[in-house]
């Protein structure tokens, strides 16, 4: 199979096409005839030798594909062959075929092309598991979402769209934020022209935010606990300006805060598949009705991968990045 399988890390140039074997499933696996994957910010950093691949996970980048199901592994029932799935993975994704186990995949409605199928295990799963389970985020909350026009932040404004959640997001210019807005964000804050913490209180009448889901870290940590109201919630998923922070330990007393966070490659195949489960009851028929579809920034030949990269690390983007393997 035709794949992208860096020999090592470095720029998007070493995203070339090469040939590997076509893996076999294992036992409680499907083997996929990938149409599509997703292109997200692990990859990035894993292309540039700063996330390397969990263990038993194969080197080939790539965290959520759709296509059709090819083979079986053992345990699988029988009728999933030939079905059409999106899946969330450890890896593998950057390749025409890709193994994922059978808890983790999603069936593919109609409604659903296989490009925008291939957009959302990544992003659903992290914004269910971060925003809806760990922050507890309900009907009638506020909540601030950092990187508003980011698959992440995409994502999040369509799930509080549809669970009746006031988002506010932060962009980095005023047309992502006229961007956010348009796909159904409360408000936009342009962090490189407002104070975002002063904005956010304004935004919710002194009162502050139910949860915040934060990407940055670094000295983002402490200024996003001024935006929170009391016995609120704040939740890490990445760190790109920075893994350490100072915090305000006695605010955090005083007010009744939760600090938490969490990391989705590395969880394992158990916890995964029944996220699997709750999101099939709880999202997807809202996917089959044609209620939540993902943004689709852009799409690229699976030999254009190093485009794609550079898309994405440009930030120019608005939605998912999507690689497409025919």
């Amino acid at each position: 199979m035709r794949a992208i399988d860096p020999a090592g890390p470095g720029g998007p140039e070493v995203l070339e096409i090469v040939e590997r074997p076509i893996p076999e499933p294992g036992p409680g696996e499907v083997l996929i005839r990938v149409r599509a994957a997703g292109v997200n910010r692990p990859d990035v950093l894993q292309r540039m030798g700063m996330y390397p691949p969990p263990p038993g996970a194969p080197s080939i980048p790539g965290l959520e594909v759709a296509g059709e199901v090819a083979r079986l592994g053992e345990g699988v029932e029988r009728e999933l062959l030939s079905q059409p799935v999106c899946a969330l993975l450890a890896g593998g994704g950057y390749a025409e075929y890709a193994v994922a186990p059978a808890g983790q995949c999603l069936p593919v409605p109609d409604v659903l092309s296989m490009t925008e199928a291939a957009a959302i295990p990544e992003t659903l799963f992290t914004v269910w598991t971060n925003l809806f389970e760990r922050a507890y985020a309900a009907q009638g909350d506020t909540v601030l979402v950092h990187g508003g026009t980011s698959g992440i932040g995409t994502m999040s404004i369509a799930l509080c769209g549809l669970f009746g959640v006031r988002c506010i997001v932060t962009a980095g210019s005023s047309e992502k934020c006229d961007a956010a807005r348009r796909l159904g964000a409360a408000e936009a804050i342009d962090y490189n022209a407002e104070d975002f913490v002063a904005r956010v209180r304004e935004l919710t009448d002194g009162r502050g935010v139910a949860a915040v889901l934060d990407m940055v870290g670094g000295d983002y940590v402490a200024r996003n606990l001024q935006c929170l109201a009391d016995d609120g919630r704040h939740i890490s998923i990445a760190v790109q300006r920075g893994a350490m922070a100072t915090i305000p330990v006695f605010e955090v007393m005083r007010r009744r805060l939760t600090l938490t966070g969490s990391t989705l490659r590395s969880r394992d195949v158990g916890f995964k598949s029944l996220v699997a489960d709750e999101l099939h009851r709880t999202v997807w028929p809202h996917v089959e009705a044609g209620r939540l579809k993902p943004v689709i920034d852009r799409t690229f030949p699976l030999g254009q991968a190093a485009d794609a990269h550079r898309r994405m690390e440009s930030g120019a983007h608005v939605g998912k990045i999507v690689l497409l393997t025919a």
